[in-house]
């Protein structure tokens, strides 16, 4: 199983963040699918995640801003983070865990990560 993150490496304060994570050797229809990142001088911090079957579960402090969505078709899966900060500049992954676990060591395949920084 393959993941690779997309999207636009420097967003704006206030802005939303949208990423894409495409997986290839491996169905989203099966198994979950997570957002990771990793802060800068921080740990590794789950995101919130999507179920084989579209559930989705989040971290609760994100969760009034994160949403995460997929498109079976092209085998992808997103995420939107509204009204970012400075704070949201990390190293942002997707991922691939065969039972649902918020434990980032719990997931076996993980994309390279995508830098994206915040800043006006």
């Amino acid at each position: 199983v393959q993941l690779q993150e997309s999207g636009p490496g420097l967003v704006k304060p206030s802005q939303t963040l949208s990423l894409t994570c495409t997986v290839s050797g491996g169905s989203i229809t099966t198994n979950y699918w997570s957002w990771i990142r990793h802060p800068p001088g921080k740990g590794l911090e789950w995101m919130g995640a999507i179920t084989y079957s579209g559930s989705t579960y989040y971290k609760p402090s994100l969760k009034s801003r994160t949403s995460i969505s997929r498109n079976t078709s092209k085998n992808q899966f997103t995420l939107q983070l509204s009204s970012v900060t400075p704070e949201d500049t990390a190293v942002y992954y997707c991922a691939k865990c065969e039972a649902f676990t918020r434990d980032t060591s719990g997931h076996d395949y993980w994309g390279q990560g995508t830098q994206v920084t915040v800043s006006s």
